[in-house]
């Protein structure tokens, strides 16, 4: 049994950082640095982030932003997804870490890579309405779409399975709105109700679109290539991120919510199970956190 736990530990540190040491090597660096960074402990961001639903957000996320065709197009033509998830992956959460818990320095590096990194992918896509546009990925409205996409199923997830949020939804909004400045997204929400006005406003005017490509990614998301230990887990967690869509994306996606014939499934008590296994095998505090507490000591922080 402690073997099978061990295991399941190491897949879980190589699915989600892409090495199965304690750490990747950008971790013990967010205890460097000379100022608190941008969010604290005990911030809406610390509590949304630290805990275990962002797995769930980061599938549901994946799955908003695949349903605005500049944004997929991006990903489809230049991103290596299908042969490199889990590096994808490691990618994203390095720069989610880095804003949440580095330095002030240490978010402005991580963005900037990210956005020089964004500077060669171009193309052209076919809008909701079937009209041919150019795309960039730094344009401004694809970098709002992402940000929103991104908050809005961090905050949905956490609503349903996390811990009360210091200041409540609109603080995590408010709060995270920096992530998307840093990222170049103008003037970002800052409330929920002003998040979900917008998420309403690209659908009611027919910018997002269901075809083909996104028909693909659904699936690849649903089945990517996991190590088999997690993927009975990772079923819970795909159907708990449909189950938190509105019911409007889940029929764009083409999803339907977990049911046995006519009988809905208890994905929110299977969730709970299954995110309580993860933190098991995690630990309670991450090696971010850690890394970001130690470099808060050494300041004098007494927060």
């Amino acid at each position: 049994m402690r073997n099978l736990a061990k295991e399941l530990q190491a897949e879980l540190k190589q699915t989600f950082t892409g090495t199965r040491e304690a750490a990747p090597e950008w971790v013990p660096r967010l205890a460097d640095g000379d100022d608190p960074g941008y969010h604290l402990p005990g911030s809406a961001v610390w509590t949304v982030h630290g805990d275990m639903p962002t797995i769930v957000a980061g599938i549901r996320a994946l799955l908003m932003q695949a349903l605005h065709p500049g944004a997929l197009a991006g990903v489809h033509d230049h991103s290596r997804f299908r042969e490199d998830p889990l590096g994808r992956l490691a990618g994203t959460i390095r720069w989610i870490f880095t804003v949440s818990y580095g330095s002030t320095d240490a978010a402005r590096a991580a963005s900037g890579w990210v956005l020089r990194l964004h500077e060669s992918v171009r193309g052209e896509y076919v809008d909701g309405h079937g009209i041919a546009r150019n795309y960039a990925a730094n344009d401004p409205e694809l970098l709002r779409w992402v940000h929103i996409a991104f908050t809005d199923a961090f905050l949905s997830a956490h609503k349903i399975w996390g811990r009360p949020i210091p200041g409540g939804p609109d603080a995590y909004v408010r709060e995270w709105a920096q992530a998307g400045e840093l990222m170049g997204v103008e003037s970002p929400p800052l409330s929920e109700e002003a998040m979900r006005r917008q998420l309403d406003h690209w659908y009611d005017a027919g910018e997002l679109r269901s075809d083909e490509k996104v028909a693909e990614t659904v699936a690849f998301i649903r089945n990517p290539p996991l190590h088999p230990a997690l993927r009975p887990g990772y079923r819970v967690l795909f159907a708990a991120a449909v189950a938190s869509l509105e019911p409007k994306y889940r029929e764009l996606l083409g999803l339907r919510t977990a049911r046995l014939g006519p009988i809905p499934l208890p994905v929110r008590l299977a969730t709970k199970v299954t995110l309580a296994v993860v933190h098991l095998a995690l630990g309670r505090v991450g090696p971010s956190e850690q890394a970001a507490r130690d470099r808060l000591r050494r300041l004098g922080y007494q927060g």
